[in-house]
């Protein structure tokens, strides 16, 4: 119970050193987020002194986990210091809203700017934090309070006080040469099967979303194909197909074609990725805004997207 640390002296700056480290999983990522200087020796020493006040040991440092004592302690301090900023601002007679937003680099790049303007304009004095990262990674930056929302691929159960709501069904493709003899994906599978196809398989890390429905179609189909190169982004597959390092295996995007010298061939055996957003609640207005536009957006998208089906 929080009550536990209540009546027990307790240094003011030993409690924010220990919420740096708790909120970013490490002494050494306290130091590079820290709003001012320290180094890590001086991080140590007082949080062993903390704990030593308290008489109860607060995480392990290798891999770091926070104990039972720490997740309770983290909890009690964490009111305090993640609203300080806020609290400031509105002292001071400010309006400020935060919104700290991850998503994957390419939709950072190509899609957010002009509909995080649209939340601007509604929020003169927004304060945004932009956060490249992926997947794997992006629950656990919400279940520790470092961001509010993300754009993401939404699949399976969430955590509880974390939302999800989809947006978009992307397909998967292969990109391949124009001059490659297949001119589907079924036909490039068979020769795979066959092992007349040799090309080293391009992707995103094994971890993701759709190299797992990629491993599940193959299961299916009795063949094996592991990926050779592994990349962090998208556009990096289209780049590195196109310089003749193999087949990529990607998502459709909208509006995006294919690197100049290279086609896709849709797959249409393996399930869309639903991509969405991702939030904690409760929401603040400037996530609920931009939750507004990108419903938005993908509603437009779906529309042409039909249009120039028909």
């Amino acid at each position: 119970m929080r009550e536990q640390f209540l009546g027990i002296p307790m240094n003011l700056h030993h409690l924010e050193l220990f919420y740096y480290v708790a909120r970013h999983g490490g002494i050494m990522e306290a130091v590079r987020n820290m709003p001012y200087g320290i180094q890590q020796p001086a991080i140590s020493g007082q949080i062993l002194q903390l704990e030593a006040d308290l008489g109860l040991k607060l995480f392990n440092r290798r891999p770091f986990e926070l104990t039972a004592a720490g997740h309770e302690l983290y909890g009690f301090v964490f009111p305090f210091f993640s609203q300080i900023d806020a609290v400031g601002e509105r002292l001071r007679g400010g309006t400020i809203q935060t919104l700290r937003l991850a998503a994957p680099v390419f939709a950072l790049r190509e899609h957010l700017p002009e509909l995080l303007r649209n939340v601007q304009e509604r929020f003169p004095q927004l304060r945004i934090t932009l956060r490249e990262a992926h997947q794997p990674e992006i629950a656990g930056l919400l279940e520790r309070q470092e961001i509010d929302c993300a754009v993401t691929v939404v699949e399976g159960q969430v955590a509880p006080r974390i939302q999800s709501e989809p947006l978009l069904s992307l397909g998967a493709a292969f990109l391949v040469p124009k001059h490659h003899k297949a001119r589907t994906a079924a036909e490039l599978l068979e020769s795979v099967a066959s092992g007349a196809e040799q090309s080293a398989l391009i992707s995103l890390p094994a971890n993701e979303a759709l190299p797992r429905r990629f491993r599940e179609l193959t299961s299916r189909l009795g063949l094996e194909w592991i990926p050779s190169i592994e990349v962090t982004a998208l556009d990096l597959i289209d780049t590195y197909a196109a310089n003749g390092f193999g087949i990529g295996l990607t998502l459709t995007l909208p509006g995006k074609r294919p690197t100049s010298g290279l086609r896709a061939l849709p797959i249409s055996e393996m399930a869309p990725v639903e991509v969405g957003t991702l939030w904690r609640d409760p929401q603040s207005p400037a996530v609920e805004a931009l939750r507004a536009v990108l419903r938005a957006r993908a509603a437009v998208v779906k529309q042409q997207a039909a249009s120039a089906g028909t």
